[in-house]
């Protein structure tokens, strides 16, 4: 039989002969390893069944994690490398057909004239898992409108190695997941995996297919990234048959923000048939008309991809993605006087390395700055200057003794007004250090910092007065006040700091 491997060129049909009596070998599920049979993999694909027929064969390069699957009686295989890899597509079907008309999938014809969509994001940075409904219920003519109009969101959504990754499962009697977030990050593979999506059939499970998505879709091993929105798109035909409340309510433990697509809502006469007539509001981030949205036909979804779009890349509405790991602004304010020592400001700034690393620190996530005092203040780094975690424990590690006086106060002001520029309910902490006594006032310039929303932790160190580090912290004053008599035991401090600014991130958000 013949293997991706044999062909030279790129998009040549392939006739393939009765193939019930053949053992053909198949790695992977959508991109095919280029050592499998062609003609297994049409089978398994759903293009025709054993009794053969003709496909075209698309060339690609080649990639990592082949994902095996069940499909179509075809079982295929797991690989965890291979040097090049094919897609396929039926005959009359070629890339070019991929963005055009609703009617394109269900009646196989060009439309007669092509527009260019606008992209509306430029700076769309978030890990998508599109939940799309494969059962009983939509049918195969509206599968494949569904699949019409997820090509449109993706291509709108301008996915790229840097910019948002998408990755698919479908919602059956059983969840299958069909590729991974990072199975596909360009354009025209995307969309082209997305049109090649076999449709399933079955029971309307919609919370199986969120509970799996949401334990296993956005883990660092199947290419989530670190301080990047989780999003899951879920798209449902009329009403699930399972129930959604506590899949959805793991999904917002995980942070990630569940957008509910409701096609064709249930008339009034059906609402008997509907196990749960909330099953949107139970199923969504929050329930605040933001995470769903409402679409009365698949055959008028075409205006409604750029709405849904723009809803998906306000970054300011996913709530459940802001935790206090990825959308905090951490200020350190470091006491660089001649009574601590270099060899313990080290360790002072191993302590502040500690609390960095337990946030996502990215350009969209978690920020860090950092000031060191004496009578004088300097800026070591701003909270936009080092937007990955590396880079700013390096930068940490750089800063330099400076030694000299202790006015914790001036510093306080000077953070204040260099550090903080971005505004946002306990969203900004101050970080203050010291080993001593400050020779001016601290309570003042610490009720201004207060007054513009930035909550402030006071560590003290040997022989800094309990009196002044109270002063320094936010109210309530025994959470946001930290001492230890000795540098080294600045290192058992760190989980009780972070722990203090989630508490209040979670309080105010």
């Amino acid at each position: 039989m013949t293997r991706g491997a044999d062909l030279a060129e790129d998009g040549p049909l392939v006739l393939c002969p009765d193939c019930s009596q053949y053992r053909m070998s198949v790695f992977g599920t959508g991109v095919y390893a280029s050592v499998s049979s062609v003609c297994g993999a049409a089978i398994h694909r759903g293009i025709f069944g054993r009794s053969g027929g003709t496909v075209r064969v698309h060339k690609l390069k080649g990639r990592h994690s082949y994902m095996s699957s069940y499909a179509h009686g075809v079982q295929s295989q797991a690989l965890s490398h291979w040097t090049s890899s094919f897609s396929l597509s039926s005959r009359w079907s070629h890339w070019d057909a991929v963005l055009s008309d609703d009617l394109l999938f269900s009646t196989g014809k060009k439309p007669l004239k092509k527009t260019t969509k606008p992209n509306v994001c430029s700076d769309c940075q978030l890990d998508i898992a599109m939940v799309i409904d494969s059962s009983n219920n939509i049918g195969r003519r509206r599968f494949n409108l569904q699949k019409n109009f997820i090509t449109k969101l993706a291509a709108m959504l301008k996915v790229g190695p840097t910019g948002p990754h998408v990755g698919l499962v479908q919602a059956s009697g059983s969840p299958q997941t069909e590729f991974l977030l990072t199975n596909y990050t360009q354009p025209k593979e995307l969309l082209f995996a997305i049109k090649e999506v076999a449709y399933l059939g079955g029971d309307t499970n919609t919370g199986k297919a969120i509970m799996h998505t949401a334990e296993t879709f956005y883990t660092q091993e199947n290419g989530g990234r670190r301080g990047h929105p989780r999003v899951m798109v879920v798209l449902i035909d009329g009403w699930p048959s399972d129930d959604l409340e506590q899949a959805a309510m793991l999904a917002r433990e995980s942070g990630i923000n569940v957008f509910m697509v409701s096609v064709a809502k249930p008339a009034p006469e059906e609402l008997g048939m509907v196990r749960d007539k909330d099953f949107v509001q139970k199923a969504v981030c929050k329930d605040n008309a933001h995470f769903s949205y409402s679409i009365p036909s698949w055959f008028s979804t075409t205006k409604h991809v750029k709405p849904l779009t723009q809803r998906l890349c306000s970054l300011d509405g996913l709530l459940c993605s802001k935790t206090c790991y990825n959308s905090v602004n951490i200020g350190f304010l470091i006491d660089g006087s001649s009574s601590i020592g270099d060899s313990n400001f080290r360790m002072m700034l191993d302590f502040l390395a500690g609390i960095a690393r337990s946030f996502d620190i990215s350009d969209i996530g978690a920020r860090i700055g950092a000031v060191q005092f004496t009578y004088d203040q300097r800026l070591e780094f701003g909270l936009f200057d080092h937007p990955r975690k590396e880079d700013t424990i390096n930068a940490l590690r750089r800063i330099s003794y400076m030694s000299g006086g202790t006015a914790t106060g001036a510093g306080i002001t000077y953070a204040i007004q260099n550090l903080f520029r971005r505004t946002g309910p306990g969203r900004n902490f101050l970080i203050i250090i010291t080993d001593g006594q400050s020779y001016d006032d601290v309570q003042l310039p610490a009720l201004e910092g207060q007054k513009k929303g930035i909550t402030i932790f006071s560590v003290g160190v040997a022989w800094a007065p309990l009196e002044d580090l109270k002063a320094m912290a936010s109210e309530p004053k025994e959470g946001h006040t930290f001492f230890t008599r000795d540098f080294i035991g600045l290192a058992e401090i760190v989980p009780a700091v972070v722990r203090g600014i989630c508490r209040d991130f979670n309080d105010k958000n």
